[in-house]
């Protein structure tokens, strides 16, 4: 029954509520676009309506589906790094949010490699878990996924174009702020040694963002 026959709207869901429905969710497996995740799903996540950056990877690998914590494999390693974070500081959810594109491993291909995170995932759920994250200021996009997702057009062009732009789009956007990255894959080793221009340019603007948002004390959530 709708507020005008009468009735009483439903309540958006709180943070905790739909963190709670992402950790429920089978879609992939119950209703999924094309083929079925192979294996159970376990979505992995980290938010608190306090954080001020979010990191937007790809999917969790092989790895993390074990563990169940997000980047505790060599890509989070090159990660951390780039950030200029510590252990604690990027596992500290009240103050850095872990929300890839897709929440469950996808899987493998044949080759080996992981496949791309579940079409499903980012359209039911992404726009809803970054309304309810009121405090972010940065969003640092991990890989091309998050930047077709969260660029648009501006990502047209490709990962490489895109990561040459970094300091363009960050300081274009308003909040929360967009830096992309490339994949911290090690699979992006001959890249990296290919651009250098990552780690003498992009690197430290990023580390300069990342230590002035976690040295900045966080307004109390309502």
């Amino acid at each position: 029954m709708s507020e005008a026959n009468g009735g009483t709207a439903a309540a958006a869901p709180s943070l905790a509520e739909l963190v709670g429905a992402i950790r429920a969710c089978r879609r992939c497996i119950e209703a999924p676009s094309g083929r079925p995740l192979p294996h159970a799903p376990r979505p992995v996540l980290r938010v608190a309506a306090s954080a001020r950056i979010a990191v937007a990877g790809q999917a969790p690998g092989a790895r993390v589906h074990a563990s169940g914590v997000p980047f505790t494999d060599p890509s989070g390693d090159r990660l951390r790094d780039w950030m200029g974070v510590d252990l604690a500081e990027f596992y500290d959810a009240s103050r850095i949010a872990i929300i890839p594109m897709g929440f469950c491993f996808p899987g493998l291909d044949a080759k080996g490699g992981d496949l791309p995170p579940r079409r499903e995932c980012a359209p039911l759920w992404r726009a809803r878990l970054l309304a309810l994250l009121p405090r972010l200021e940065l969003i640092v996009l991990a890989g091309r996924h998050a930047h077709v997702w969260h660029l648009g057009e501006a990502a047209r062009d490709g990962v490489g174009a895109t990561v040459a732009r970094s300091i363009e789009l960050l300081e274009r956007s308003t909040k929360p702020r967009l830096l992309p990255l490339p994949h911290p894959s090690w699979c992006n080793n001959a890249w990296l040694r290919a651009n250098p221009w990552l780690e003498t340019e992009i690197v430290p603007r990023l580390r300069r963002e990342v230590r002035r948002l976690l040295k900045a004390e966080p307004p109390p959530v309502d």
